[in-house]
């Protein structure tokens, strides 16, 4: 047990990564600690969509973690990020989720901000009738609002609060930075967005989005109508540090097609479809891959399942409570008929889901059994005990990959 493991009540069985404690979910010291190493660390946090903010002045107020931050496009068209807190007194700045706006004033003593995050105005900074006022060496130009890094990739916006972040394609690797522009290939829109709270440890739904294992077990659906089975053909890409990967199943569309003339046939089991609409598929990409799920550590997930893509991301709100966004997503090329049929299939995702109602409450169900009974250490052995890139599915080394990235950055 390593001197930092010991200091924060985390103690892990080895220095692999194929035994979790379970104390790992519901410590509050290490929760806290997530926040400082991971979300404000050497990493990529996913802000919006480049899409958010065409026109300058256009901003989003997000978190990363539970920090609160800004993006907002300015004159020149660059985009910059910073933390949502006036410098005055600490309040939180900007109070709506998007808008429009020339500058931000803090309600609570009227000071003000260019989009480049500068104090341009104190009011009353001179006093009243010569009295009172800043002092004469306070100087406006000396203070800014912490800023992030920011880069782009594919429409989507990122921000790290680390100088010491590689840039964005070096930190996601050749293989992740491929998943992500293979499916953002155009200019998106939005079609849609949603949020449900999941009551768990954020880490819980980060795992499960990376466990390609579970997916055919779990889901009923997948296997019924045959969008994922382990049996298709697929894999799993993971870069180098391990907390990003994406894997991905193909699809015979062709023979789809003649099943969906055929009947309303679509499994083994006694469940049938009376609309088809709903898992209608056209191969969009060309390439035979019907499912695609790539994450981004800490908290972010892109996901192309059929033709209904959406990011996904995942907010901490305590140790037991995590909030998830659904942002579905379009193209600039799409026809109705495309823009219908990824509606149409975004019932299968989302808080109600067909699929991804499970997502929603399993995670619950763990940090239940945890709960004043959080000793010993869960096993993700199955693929092995490494966090290597793997040409099959049935296997746990993403989870893995995530778990080497994490120690790495907590110091453990």
């Amino acid at each position: 047990m390593s001197q930092s493991s010991a200091e924060h009540a985390v103690v892990w069985p080895s220095n692999g990564i194929s035994q979790v404690p379970f104390r790992v979910y519901t410590d509050q010291d290490q929760y806290a600690r997530e926040q400082e190493r991971l979300f404000k660390g050497q990493t990529w946090n996913y802000l919006c969509l480049t899409v958010e903010l065409t026109k300058p002045g256009d901003y989003v107020s997000t978190t990363v973690g539970e920090t609160a931050v800004i993006v907002v496009r300015d004159a020149k068209g660059a985009i910059n990020a910073f933390v949502n807190r006036c410098i005055h007194r600490g309040n939180l700045l900007c109070l709506e989720p998007r808008g429009n706006v020339k500058a931000f004033s803090c309600i609570y003593h009227g000071w003000v901000y260019n989009l480049g995050g500068q104090l341009t105005g104190v009011a009353f900074e001179h006093g009243v009738q010569r009295q009172g006022g800043m002092p004469a060496e306070f100087r406006k130009e000396e203070h800014t609002l912490q800023p992030l890094r920011v880069a782009e990739l594919g429409g989507l916006v990122f921000g790290t609060f680390s100088d010491a972040t590689p840039d964005l394609e070096t930190w996601l690797g050749a293989d992740v930075t491929r998943g992500l522009l293979r499916v953002m290939n155009r200019t998106p829109h939005i079609l849609g967005r949603n949020t449900q709270v999941l009551p768990n440890n954020w880490k819980l739904y980060f795992e499960n989005v990376k466990d390609t294992y579970h997916a055919s077990i779990l889901h009923l659906f997948l296997t019924t109508f045959r969008i994922n089975r382990l049996t298709m053909p697929g894999g799993i890409f993971i870069n180098r540090d391990g907390g990003n990967h994406y894997s991905y199943a193909k699809l015979d569309y062709a023979a789809e097609d003649a099943e969906y003339q055929n009947a309303h046939l679509r499994s083994d089991s006694e469940f049938r479809l009376e609309d088809n609409s709903v898992v209608e598929s056209v191969d969009e990409y060309g390439d035979g891959v019907s499912v695609q799920i790539l994450t981004i550590m800490p908290g972010m997930v892109l996901q192309q399942v059929r033709n209904t893509i959406a990011v996904r991301v995942i907010r901490p709100r305590g140790i037991d409570k995590t909030e998830l966004e659904w942002i579905h997503i379009g193209f600039d090329t799409d026809d109705e008929a495309m823009t219908e049929r990824r509606l149409r299939q975004g019932n299968l995702i989302g808080p109600a889901g067909y699929i991804a109602m499970e997502d929603g409450f399993i995670g619950g169900f763990v940090q239940r059994a945890l709960h004043y009974n959080d000793e010993g250490a869960g096993i993700v052995m199955m693929g092995g005990h490494d966090a290597d890139s793997q040409t099959f599915r049935a296997s746990e080394a993403a989870i893995r990959g995530f778990w080497k990235h994490y120690r790495a950055l907590m110091g453990e």
